[in-house]
């Protein structure tokens, strides 16, 4: 899996640790693959960070003044080897490829071989007693830098934007698994809006049922027989035989039972269902709007 981005830092102390894993939490819930350089296997160098380094889309340095002196001053620390790899590296990437985070740096000090290249940086500096502490704009600013996207925000949409999108895209997906319209039971009661998905999957095994729905008038709907059913068959009566229940199966692909009738299903394994229709409901459409949706109830007949 390619990585979108690749972060080195020093390891100050654990809450700067801390602080880092946690960006790099907020960066992987936007949607990118993050790698932290302490996962990297320094033993082999070309097939563990220097390979990581070079397949990365971008490499965010968080640079705070542990991490200037040990880049400056001890080439034999873990530091002062990515230095040399990454500074290596750079010559034969775009400049956009790599940025760094300032933080716990007051002064903006840089690596000495990034001074030159003057990289885009991104001031995570806090300052408390003036109540002024990073967050959403600069991880939004992170965001558009690997976006390629402009500074200028003239064009800009939100994140708050973004992520409202996709929580609708996620809803409806959701609505659409069929593990929402499945009852692996072999009785119970359902209340399915049979616009949102094909079938409603009752039972399991070789007493599984999946029953199509449409609507059909203000109190009965159409069960066909698509989607797996052998046969539908309408029961007339308020009272069956569950012995002689099939004789009740046609050779049609529909029956429109009302609110109260039930009707029989016959699935490829030659096993029995019967449904009673409690509930039609047909759609709304009003200020408060109410999809179309049948309520049954369900009985697979295991010993016929």
């Amino acid at each position: 899996m390619k990585t979108d981005l690749f972060i080195s830092y020093a390891w100050t102390s654990n809450a700067h640790r801390e602080w880092v894993r946690l960006l790099a939490s907020q960066l992987h819930l936007i949607g990118y693959v993050v790698k932290i350089d302490e996962a990297v296997d320094y033993g082999a160098s070309l097939s563990g960070f220097m390979q990581e380094v070079t397949e990365a889309s971008h490499v965010l340095l968080i640079v705070d003044e542990n991490y200037v002196e040990r880049a400056n001053n001890k080439p034999d620390s873990g530091v002062g080897i990515e230095t040399k790899w990454i500074s290596e590296t750079f010559v034969s990437k775009p400049a956009t490829w790599l940025s760094v985070v300032l933080v716990r740096n007051p002064e903006r000090k840089l690596p000495n071989w990034l001074n030159a290249h003057n990289p885009k940086g991104f001031d995570f500096n806090s300052s408390p007693e003036n109540n002024e502490f990073p967050g959403a704009a600069q991880i939004d600013a992170i965001w558009r830098w690997v976006e390629d996207l402009p500074a200028d925000k003239n064009h800009a949409v939100p994140l708050s934007v973004l992520r409202n999108r996709a929580g609708r895209l996620e809803r409806i997906n959701a609505r659409r698994d069929p593990g929402h319209y499945t009852n692996p039971t072999l009785n119970g009661r359902v209340t399915f809006c049979y616009k949102d998905y094909a079938h409603y999957t009752v039972g399991n095994g070789e007493y599984q049922f999946k029953i199509k729905f449409s609507g059909c008038s203000q109190n009965s709907v159409h069960i066909y027989i698509d989607g797996g059913l052998k046969a539908v068959g309408l029961i007339t009566g308020p009272n069956f035989d569950p012995l002689t229940v099939e004789s009740f199966l046609t050779l049609g692909r529909v029956v429109s039972p009302i609110e109260g009738q039930r009707a029989v299903l016959l699935n490829s394994y030659g096993a029995l269902c019967v449904i009673s229709i409690e509930q039609v409901q047909c759609e709304v459409n009003a200020k408060e709007y109410v999809p179309e949706h049948v309520t049954f109830t369900y009985e697979v007949l295991v010993h016929h």
